[in-house]
């Protein structure tokens, strides 16, 4: 596999990195806190990619991405405390697990019953799940086992030939999960 490495700050990035995403790609991407190895969330053929790019054992469930609080209600069943804190926190690097709705492949949460959701605020990631108009699932953009990426050339070591794009967004904020 060819990977492209691009600049996120190209006006073209966006919709052609939520192109691949709707095609079922990888695409690595900034966060706030780490770069994150991002596929459609509801697709889980393109999830099981993240496993295989990443060396990641299957039992090991993901972390999906939404752009926007409303998205809970489709992939979860959150509680009403979930919306509190949503509205406190969010965007930005909290994770919230909750019990899985019908449309989270079993891929995304190892066969559990419960998912982690997360509003990040990087612009950049934002505004890819926003063009994609899905969920993703974006674990962070290493081989497992390695620590977590915290800028585009850390990505590029790990996995360069193991995803389609890496979008170069600079460092992150936090470099922390």
């Amino acid at each position: 596999m060819k990977t492209l490495l691009l600049s996120a700050t190209d006006p073209i990035t966006a919709p052609t990195a939520a192109n691949l995403i709707m095609n079922g790609e990888l695409v690595a991407i900034p966060t706030e806190t780490v770069y994150g190895l991002a596929a459609n969330a509801l697709d889980p053929q393109a999830v099981l990619k993240i496993f295989a790019a990443k060396d990641r054992p299957a039992d090991n469930p993901l972390i999906v991405h939404i752009w926007h609080i409303d998205q809970m209600d489709e992939l979860c069943d959150p509680p009403e405390l979930a919306y509190k804190l949503a509205e406190a926190f969010w965007p930005g690097p909290l994770t919230m697990i909750m019990k899985k709705g019908s449309a989270i492949p079993d891929a995304v949460s190892a066969g559990l019953d419960t998912v982690a959701i997360r509003c990040p605020s990087h612009p950049i990631a934002s505004a890819l799940i926003g063009a994609a108009g899905v969920a993703i699932a974006a674990p962070s953009a290493n081989l497992s086992g390695s620590p977590s990426p915290t800028n585009a050339e850390h990505v590029i070591n790990d996995m360069m030939g193991r995803v389609d794009v890496i979008l170069d967004g600079g460092s992150c904020e936090f470099g922390l999960e």
